[in-house]
């Protein structure tokens, strides 16, 4: 029986592209493939006469030698003279058949070569830092030297893995591939390479201080610029700061998170700053004016109202945190917190006493407040 023309068995013009072809047989072998057609007995055969046509249509110097002599080009002397021969009976529609499955899902798997190549150069872990600031130093931003341990490149290979700094070679097994093939059937599975681990390359001789692994552990300074407005859970980004990539790729990042100390005096609210200050008895009732400290380390006056309670809030602007994204601060609020005299003389008791008899009608809750006590506890004792 003659041969069907490799065009007409997958559906393709003889003018069409690689692209066309390629999308021609996918149609076709999912079509065809014996999986999806067990009640069919012929499936085998068609689907491997697909592969065969494939596998000669998707090489250029097969192509062309199929196109000027057709079937003629892979028989006889003709084809061992031209080395293109499809191999076996119904061709070696094995590596066909890969060269769709990764198509379909390469980026899955992260593609032939191209994973190969990523793996080889790999880059360095991302590094968390955690940082504890003052209030005073969130507030007018500072500088920190810190100490980190990571794993850098290694100074001995310059990061190569390799003595003497001479480059990675190409693993023999995979090729530098990465990944190793194996034929289950109708399917072509990949594996990491047991030999280069991935990598595609290989060290023959290891660097005798980092043992091969181009990083070796140690502890760096370095210098975090903290601006001012931070606040606990800022996150401070240091590009290519992190852990040395593995055999020379690119260094990870360093996050550095903020965590801003309570203050014995403010206590923060966003851009806020609140801050409770004691006042004499005598101040609040009678009014006058008390010292408060800011958090920039000055001091200002505030005047307290005559009658003023304890609790009393007051604003002072823009006294609180500066905006960490520009565009003004905070406020500072003022809780006012009345003392209550202690250790009283006897002419200091004697004298609230004979204040607390003539108060009775400009307490702040009204006189009928104390006539309603009064009258109270006088029927409670009758």
């Amino acid at each position: 029986m003659a041969k069907r023309d490799y065009y007409d068995v997958l559906g393709a013009s003889k003018g069409a592209s690689a692209e066309e072809l390629k999308k021609a047989y996918r149609t076709k072998a999912k079509e065809l493939h014996p999986d999806r057609n067990k009640d069919d007995p012929t499936s085998e055969a068609q689907f491997k006469e697909v592969n065969e046509a494939y596998e000669v249509l998707k090489d250029a110097d097969k192509k062309a030698a199929y196109d000027r002599y057709g079937h003629a080009a892979f028989e006889g002397g003709m084809g061992q003279q031209r080395g293109a021969r499809p191999g076996g009976a119904g061709g070696d529609f094995g590596s066909s058949f890969s060269d769709v499955f990764e198509d379909l899902f390469g980026d899955f798997m992260g593609g032939r070569n191209a994973g190969g190549a990523r793996q080889r150069a790999s880059r360095g872990s991302d590094l968390r830092y955690n940082l504890r600031i003052t209030l005073e130093e969130a507030f007018s931003g500072s500088q920190k030297s810190i100490r980190v341990p990571t794993l850098s490149a290694c100074d001995e290979c310059s990061g190569t893995g390799a003595e003497g700094g001479a480059e990675p070679v190409t693993c023999p097994t995979c090729s530098g591939m990465g990944k190793v093939r194996a034929q289950q059937g109708f399917f072509t599975v990949e594996r990491t390479c047991p030999t280069c681990g991935g990598l595609g390359q290989i060290v023959k001789n290891p660097c005798k201080v980092c043992k091969g692994a181009g990083r070796v552990e140690k502890e760096r300074s370095l210098s975090v610029n903290i601006p001012a407005g931070v606040e606990t859970g800022t996150r401070i980004r240091l590009s290519g700061e992190g852990e040395a990539g593995l055999r020379g790729g690119p260094a990870g990042d360093l996050y550095i998170f903020i965590e801003v100390r309570e203050h014995p005096i403010f206590l923060r609210d966003g851009l806020d700053l609140h801050c409770r200050v004691p006042v004499s008895f005598t101040t609040a009732a009678l009014g006058g004016e008390v010292e408060v400290p800011t958090i920039d380390g000055g001091r200002s006056r505030v005047k307290v109202p005559a009658g003023s309670q304890a609790g009393k809030q007051m604003r002072l602007r823009s006294k609180g945190m500066p905006s960490l994204r520009g565009g003004g601060a905070g406020d500072m609020m003022i809780e006012l917190s009345v003392e209550t005299p202690v250790n009283l003389t006897s002419r200091q008791k004697e004298l609230l006493r004979e204040f607390e008899g003539l108060s009775q009608d400009n307490h702040p809750e009204g006189s009928s407040f104390f006539t309603k006590v009064k009258s109270f506890w006088d029927g409670m004792k009758g």
